[in-house]
């Protein structure tokens, strides 16, 4: 039998006036009474959704938009999603979630808490004091390219970390001894786990990382990391043999600035890139990179959401997916030399 709102208004003492404007987020109510009456509907099972959620919201959280908003990326992620949702027949909603935005604490608080939809989050962008829109979530829900350590909630991601170990591993065995990091200066927690890779793979080859010298921070996106690249390499820097870039787009940003101050890539300067976006393959010289799987992210999305919806259990999931390392022609094989 559903819980109604009177008779959680009896077990808080609560008006039911007040107990309704709790539960949907409305004013005048203090956050301290609008917690306990929340708490108290949870534990009652008033916000239990099983056999009456049919939609799919897929929200896109921007703190910026410095990433989301220059890789074709995410399109092909949301691909994947609307291909899942539609099998598994549910009606799919895209919704921006920007923080500049005035209206941005309303539109959490109706993603939160409408219980006829089921919420795929991607939370590229966040950082750890974001995780309050998580936490305060009423409706069954996954989150993209977002975890924490306690697996609090179920998640979907690409092996960030083993995956920038196999890339700098790689160019180790073609004989590159002095690996710099173009990280990008958005540190999100996928950029992170790349960096605790990197370091990994370096270390365990008795290889040391100066990272005063070796770390180039470059802006997130396309234009902003040639901007930057660009300005560094004015002070004629002594360059490592190859990069670690942390995505395609700083990798090809990069590459851009490189060129036109006659630095030569691979002879000169080797670089591996994360992501394989469409136009890695196409770029001179062609990146090798770490492919991400982004039409299977999203449909893994989905069904975990299925899972979550129909089961009702309290089991948290991290799904990881391995990417595909693409050899192309943008590193030297310093052996052969």
């Amino acid at each position: 039998m559903k819980v109604s709102v009177r008779k959680i208004s009896e077990a808080t003492g609560f008006s039911p006036a007040t107990v309704s404007n709790a539960l949907n987020y409305k004013k005048g109510v203090n956050a301290e009474t609008a917690e306990l009456v929340r708490s108290k509907a949870r534990e009652m099972g008033y916000f239990e959704t099983v056999g009456r959620i049919s939609k799919i919201k897929f929200a896109m959280y921007k703190k910026d938009g410095t990433i989301l908003e220059d890789t074709p990326f995410f399109p092909l992620m949301l691909k994947g999603i609307e291909e899942e949702s539609r099998a598994l027949g549910f009606e799919l909603t895209v919704v921006n979630l920007e923080r500049r935005n005035p209206d941005f604490d309303e539109q959490v608080r109706l993603l939160q808490n409408d219980q006829s939809s089921g919420v795929i989050l991607l939370a590229t962008e966040f950082v750890d004091e974001d995780i309050s829109i998580i936490r305060n979530m009423n409706v069954p829900f996954v989150v993209i390219d977002y975890w924490v350590e306690d697996m609090s909630f179920d998640a979907v991601a690409a092996t960030n970390q083993d995956s920038a170990r196999m890339a700098v591993s790689y160019l180790i065995s073609k004989g590159h001894r002095r690996i710099g990091y173009l990280a990008g200066n958005f540190r999100i927690k996928p950029f992170r786990a790349r960096a605790a890779g990197v370091k990994i793979a370096l270390e365990k080859c008795g290889i040391q990382f100066d990272k005063k010298r070796d770390e180039v921070i470059l802006t997130a996106n396309m234009d902003g990391a040639y901007r930057d690249m660009k300005e560094y390499l004015k002070t004629n820097p002594p360059l490592p043999t190859a990069f670690f870039a942390d995505n395609d787009v700083i990798a090809l940003g990069a590459m851009k600035a490189m060129a036109e101050k006659g630095i030569r890539v691979p002879e000169d300067v080797s670089i591996v890139g994360f992501d394989d976006v469409s136009f890695s393959s196409i770029s001179s010289p062609p990146l090798t990179t770490m492919r991400v799987p982004k039409l299977e992210l999203g449909r893994a999305a989905v069904r975990r959401l299925n899972d979550v919806i129909r089961d009702q259990d309290d089991i948290k999931i991290k799904v990881q997916m391995c990417t595909q390392f693409v050899e192309r022609e943008s590193v030297r094989d310093l052996n052969a030399g």
